[in-house]
């Protein structure tokens, strides 16, 4: 089988317009080509970073490539950070004891890093791994019994996540709000300190799981603003559901000062990054 005989139908299967073939022969083939060519020499599993902001397209990237490696012969697994989030109790109980803005899931510090870096271990020895999962719905992990079982060791694991592979800012830019969320509901910088040394720590323990680490780099925040708007008003039109605009500016403020700090920082030490467009598209990489 060619390795792209499964493409039409993924793109079917998926609601992805034509233009996603760009995509598949820009990014996806050569991810696929790297993390081949990573499994060979290692002669083990090979962990593959795959950091994109919210909207960037990194899950359905991370998707195809599987597919793609499949179509190879190899085992793979497509995992995602979202996976990991700390149930709405555990986040409450964050939000009380530490700082209220805990409550909400995405920033460092609302993942279970413990049970990450546990199941990249696993996906690497030998046996069978049920992979985590969360219900953004019900805001909470999915029931175990509904978790993807998967043989183990795999070939390949892409690990992506608007986050991964990020390093924490020093001290002193934590002092100046980058947003009107940071300036009212921080003032004193309680809860960016806690994401900052939280991101430097044990987040870090997990990211040193990844043997390659690749950036799909947005133009600007203000772009991926806007896609979390376009995904939103797609929801609200097919389910009748979804956060209004102004909802949305306040949980994407959660997420800036991070994303901006990714886009300027981590091109300089990926090992490979993707620019992209305003409408998802790579025009460049590094």
């Amino acid at each position: 089988m060619r390795d792209d005989d499964w493409l039409a139908h993924f793109i079917e299967a998926e609601g992805l317009p034509p233009e996603f073939r760009t995509t598949v022969e820009w990014v996806c083939r050569p991810l696929a080509d790297r993390a081949a060519r990573l499994r060979q020499v290692r002669r083990r599993t090979a962990t593959l970073g795959l950091c994109g902001a919210q909207g960037s397209g990194k899950s359905t990237i991370a998707a195809a490539t599987v597919r793609m490696l499949e179509a190879r012969g190899l085992t793979a697994v497509a995992l995602s950070l979202d996976d990991f989030y700390l149930p709405k109790g555990a986040r409450e109980t964050l939000a009380r004891d530490i700082h209220p803005l805990l409550a909400v899931r995405g920033p460092p510090g609302t993942h279970d890093v413990a049970m990450a870096g546990a199941t990249l271990d696993q996906l690497r020895a030998k046996g069978r791994v049920a992979l985590p999962a969360f219900d953004k719905a019900a805001d909470t992990r999915t029931p175990r019994g509904g978790w993807t079982t998967v043989a183990t060791p795999v070939d390949v694991v892409i690990f992506e996540g608007w986050c991964v592979g990020a390093r924490a800012q020093g001290q002193a830019a934590l002092s100046t709000p980058v947003n009107d969320l940071e300036l009212n509901e921080d003032p004193d910088g309680q809860w960016r300190t806690y994401v900052n040394t939280q991101l430097d720590g044990r987040y870090q323990a997990l990211f040193e799981k990844l043997n390659t680490l690749v950036l799909l780099r947005a133009p600007s925040f203000e772009v991926v603003a806007g896609w979390r708007e376009e995904q939103e008003a797609k929801l609200r039109a097919r389910t009748g559901s979804g956060m209004p605009p102004e909802a949305i500016a306040r949980f994407v403020a959660h997420y800036e000062r991070l994303t901006r700090w990714i886009l300027s920082e981590m091109p300089d030490r990926a090992d490979w990054t993707v620019d992209l467009d305003e409408n998802r598209q790579p025009v460049g990489e590094r």
